[in-house]
């Protein structure tokens, strides 16, 4: 039986992977639905999809090395490193592991990944006090949830990013775009994929819902001032970016064809529908 580049690249890639030491599974009611396994495929030129069901992680392929944004769950690790290797890449060869928001179902993952990879860990200067401790900080809008639902793996080290200055790992460069709300340190990312000539700019955007633990509002209170305003700007920084290919941390696809759900302005539109409704409630004294 005769093997193809490719199937060979990965064959070889499973038989010399150095073994992924997982941690310890997290339990939440969501989980193991979106810990649900899906079949990694390249999104465009050196971009592919290597998460799970409901949880994006994403990689980017260099001749110097790759990018990986996010690593989901804890339990998700062993399945990125799988898909990692299953397009005959090797998880070793990260140089670079970026987060988008530091909760356990975004960051869970990355410490285990990061003990194969060697890799560095980029995150904004809120993220890398909450990656660095493994769980949120109190000013997150979920942080009064507890440690028990909120802790994930912590990390050492993180790189703090300056906003909207590139990150660089060989020819790859990613940029990072503050959009605070969801958590401070909230962060979308974007990029340039060519095939050939022909070049996307592709989008990895954070979450802007404006969820939290039942006590948190982001009208504000005596605790803390709003954050409404602050939200918006974010919202507003999404809809301005070049955005040819849209990648939402939680994707929402039953298959490939369903990899756009719609561009940044619509998905900021969404946005600011959703916050409408929360300073709504808000106002009324529900929340």
């Amino acid at each position: 039986m005769k093997l193809t580049s490719l199937a060979l690249a990965a064959l070889l890639a499973f038989v010399q992977a150095p073994a992924l030491r997982p941690d310890p599974p997290h339990k939440c009611f969501d989980c193991d639905d979106w810990n649900r396994p899906h079949e990694p495929f390249k999104i465009y030129g050196n971009t592919y999809y290597v998460g799970v069901a409901g949880l994006s992680s994403i990689l980017i392929t260099g001749s110097a090395g790759s990018i990986l944004l996010d690593g989901g769950l804890p339990q998700s690790a062993p399945i990125i490193d799988r898909n990692i290797r299953k397009l005959g890449f090797k998880t070793e060869d990260i140089r670079l592991i970026v987060n988008s928001h530091a909760h356990y179902d975004h960051a869970g993952g990355i410490a285990a990944l990061q003990r194969v990879s060697k890799a560095s860990v980029a995150a904004s200067a809120a993220g890398k006090l909450a990656l660095e401790r493994g769980e949120p900080t109190p000013d997150d809008p979920q942080f009064a949830f507890g440690h028990d639902a909120n802790a994930f793996p912590a990390l050492k080290d993180v790189h703090a990013y300056t906003d909207r200055a590139a990150l660089r790992v060989g020819e790859l460069a990613i940029t990072p775009h503050a959009v605070p709300g969801h958590t401070a340190g909230a962060t979308t990312w974007s990029w340039r994929s060519c095939e050939g000539e022909d070049c996307k700019n592709i989008v990895y955007a954070d979450s802007l819902n404006a969820v939290s633990a039942p006590a948190f509002r982001f009208t504000g209170d005596a605790s803390h001032p709003s954050i409404v305003e602050q939200f918006r700007r974010s919202i507003e920084t999404m809809a301005a970016l070049p955005c040819d290919m849209m990648i939402p941390v939680h994707p929402v696809w039953d298959a490939k064809d369903a990899l756009k759900p719609g561009s940044c302005r619509v998905y900021a539109a969404e946005a600011a529908k959703r916050l409408d409704a929360r300073i709504a409630e808000e106002q009324r004294g529900r929340r």
